[in-house]
């Protein structure tokens, strides 16, 4: 009987912070639910006027997030 004797497989460098899915993903839903509120508060009208391009900017950025491998 042969016994199978695994190699070490070399670590992979981690990604840096910006590079990786998970965090990323987080801060994208983040920024889409800070667009939300930014659409619905009834004090501020800056905010009002900004809400559409946070949301669309959230959105994008987690429709490229998505694409980072694991």
């Amino acid at each position: 009987m042969t016994s199978l004797i695994e190699t070490p497989r070399p670590s992979r460098p981690k990604r840096p912070f910006f590079l990786r899915r998970g965090p990323m993903e987080n801060i994208a839903t983040a920024l889409i639910a800070v667009g939300f509120l930014m659409l619905f508060q009834p004090f501020f009208l800056m905010l009002y006027t900004y809400s559409l391009v946070t949301l669309l900017a959230g959105t994008a950025m987690f429709i490229i997030v998505s694409k980072f491998p694991e």
